[in-house]
């Protein structure tokens, strides 16, 4: 395990960025405890709005824990979420969605103004909770991915895959974009023709065409366009008879620990979906972890890369690292990262002589 420091990526320890903090699911009638960036949350569901929100785990007054109770009479008798409120288990000070307390039911005197906890922007889609982290403090500079799939005839929706917490910087995960030259050794890619890096601002792209030992037949080649959008979700676009959008999230959890999600949507039908679909669906969800997992045992078990000893046709892994600096670095320094890479870079382009082949 290293740290941001050093990895010199910049002046914060954590990113700036729309990152997943839990499935949908996770979040019943009770407050969930939560913790990312080195600090801990609690999100709820209000009552009135269905909304969820995400503020600080402790409240003001003595510092209990918002969600870490299940004794307190406020939990036991179901009082602890009031419309789009929540309550201490401790003292039962109040809360409302902007995080000001409205009622200390014992007081007779007035509510101190500090009596706030702070709230964090967070929005519900496609099946996941989201944050947006920003140690400056400020809104969110890009707008988190539509994932519009979710609502669209046909498509059999994800699960969400629960894959636990790694021992290992972001840095190393998200090397994983240019890394070209693992395809073959690590996921049994045949006669790669073509791989390049498309750097965007806040985006990052990845082209892949190649044929494959066991996903593809023997004339066929498994084509992806795969994309970060900021420094922790990333989608992938994969054709064939069925066509799926995979997304994989990473959020840090420490400084050098991140807990990640994996899923797949597939379109299995022109309009509603079936068992049979939904089955297909899960099947190739399966394929697809399968596939992650080979990235994943290869982090479980490596020491951090703080430079890489690259060879030329490893892939752009210098511009993929200034590319990444721009979300550990204060909002105005943005523009000056993506002069730097911005830009098309081609690794391996062999399609015309595979056309030609053909």
């Amino acid at each position: 395990m290293a740290t941001t420091a050093e990895y010199g990526l910049g002046e914060h320890t954590f990113p700036r960025g729309w990152f997943m903090i839990a499935d949908s699911n996770e979040l019943g009638e009770a407050p969930l405890a939560l913790r990312f960036f080195g600090r801990e949350f609690v999100a709820y569901r209000g009552k009135d709005s269905g909304k969820v929100f995400l503020v600080d785990a402790y409240c003001p007054h003595m510092r209990v824990h918002l969600a870490k109770n299940t004794t307190s009479y406020i939990v036991r008798d179901g009082n602890q979420i009031e419309g789009d409120s929540i309550r201490c288990p401790g003292h039962g000070w109040r809360f409302n969605p902007q995080g000001q307390c409205d009622d200390i039911p014992y007081s007779t005197h007035a509510i101190p103004k500090a009596a706030c906890i702070k709230t964090f922007p967070v929005i519900e889609r496609a099946g996941c909770i989201w944050m947006w982290h920003d140690a400056e403090g400020g809104a969110p500079d890009y707008d988190l991915p539509a994932f519009a799939e979710w609502d669209m005839p046909g498509w059999a929706r994800w699960r969400i895959d629960h894959l636990g917490t790694l021992p290992v910087h972001p840095q190393e995960i998200v090397d994983n974009m240019t890394d070209y030259a693992h395809f073959v050794p690590v996921h049994g890619s045949l006669d790669i023709e073509y791989f390049a890096n498309e750097f965007e601002g806040h985006i990052i792209r990845q082209f892949f065409r190649a044929g494959h030992r066991t996903l593809v037949s023997e004339a066929g080649t498994l084509e992806t366009d795969t994309w970060y959008t900021g420094p922790g979700i990333l989608q992938s676009r994969m054709g064939g008879q069925f066509p799926a959008l995979m997304m994989i999230c990473h959020t840090p959890v420490e400084d050098g620990v991140v807990k990640v999600w994996h899923a797949v949507m597939v379109k299995v039908a022109d309009d509603s979906v079936d068992e049979t679909g939904l089955e297909i669906a899960r099947g190739y969800q399966d394929t697809a972890l399968a596939a992650f997992a080979q990235d994943f045992e290869l982090w479980q078990n490596k020491e951090p890369a703080i430079s890489v000893l690259q060879v030329l046709d490893d892939g752009p892994f210098h511009k993929e690292r200034i590319w990444y600096r721009q979300f550990y670095n204060p909002r105005t320094r943005a523009g000056d990262f993506h002069k730097r890479v911005n830009g098309m870079h081609v690794t391996v382009d062999r399609r015309a002589s595979a056309i030609a082949a053909e």
